[in-house]
């Protein structure tokens, strides 16, 4: 028996797999393609059926549109990328090189951003004209939804890992090696820092910031305009404290509803 030994044997087992697995068939662009004559389309990229590719928008080297994707007026994707079906790329999004997006993402919407009018009370939409930049080696989830900037830029930066339904605001900055499990939301104009954790169903207000490596556990909250810093803490409940803090707590409370029984 051959033995290969690795100090990250999970990890090199993942690169093995990735080199063992088969390629993707070169397919070209497939004649029922909606595709602008001023789009520029690499000549390694593929286009599935039904896909749209609007005015000026750009596709590297070895890329793959699927079926029913749509690419919007000036969107930008970079070289070995995969769009999986029925993925929406709003006008301007830039994407980098290396990035999976999931079929029924959505990738450069409108944010949610409304004036209300004191006087009447009606909400009038805040511009939401700036836009989206997804930096290399990103991969984001089926059905998740990311913002452009209101006036100025939302950023999902180098080797950001989304899951599946997952939302992230106008105009926030998410960092390097994040990893966000499904059903996470994230308010607007909020940061969250290199290596953070977020698991599922993390919720985080508006302006708020999540620092460097900072692990957020299942369903924690936090508030708006909070920050919670400390490298490498683990955070649970809402507002999201310390885990310790946290299970503290709940074992006060078991010991008065116990208490309270007897």
């Amino acid at each position: 028996m051959t033995v290969i030994a690795a100090a990250q044997p999970r990890l090199w087992f993942a690169h093995a797999g990735r080199l063992l697995a088969k390629p993707m068939p070169f397919v070209g662009m497939h004649p029922a393609a909606v595709v602008a004559p001023d789009a520029h389309v690499a000549d390694t990229a593929s286009i599935g059926a039904g896909a749209v590719v609007g005015h000026q928008a750009v596709i590297g080297d070895f890329s793959r549109i699927e079926a029913g994707a749509v690419i919007g007026e000036g969107v930008r994707i970079g070289a070995h990328c995969r769009i999986h079906p029925r993925a929406v790329l709003y006008a301007g999004t830039v994407v980098g090189d290396r990035v999976v997006v999931h079929a029924g993402a959505v990738l450069g919407a409108d944010g949610f951003g409304y004036v209300r009018d004191k006087e009447t009370g009606a909400y009038t939409q805040f511009p939401q004209q700036g836009t989206l930049v997804i930096e290399d080696d990103v991969e984001i989830g089926a059905n998740t939804t990311i913002d452009r900037g209101a006036l100025s830029e939302t950023r999902i930066r180098r080797g950001v890992k989304l899951d599946n339904l997952v939302h992230i605001g106008h105009n926030c900055d998410i960092g390097e090696d994040v990893v966000i499990a499904s059903q996470t939301g994230i308010s607007g104009s909020s940061t969250v820092g290199k290596g953070a954790i977020l698991a599922g169903q993390v919720g985080i207000g508006d302006h708020a910031r999540v620092g460097d490596g900072v692990i957020l556990g299942g369903q924690a909250g936090v508030l708006s305009g909070k920050t919670e810093a400390t490298t490498g803490t683990v955070l649970w409940g809402t507002p999201a404290k310390p885990l310790r803090e946290y299970l503290r707590e709940l074992a006060t409370l078991a010991r008065l509803a116990r208490r309270k029984k007897d």
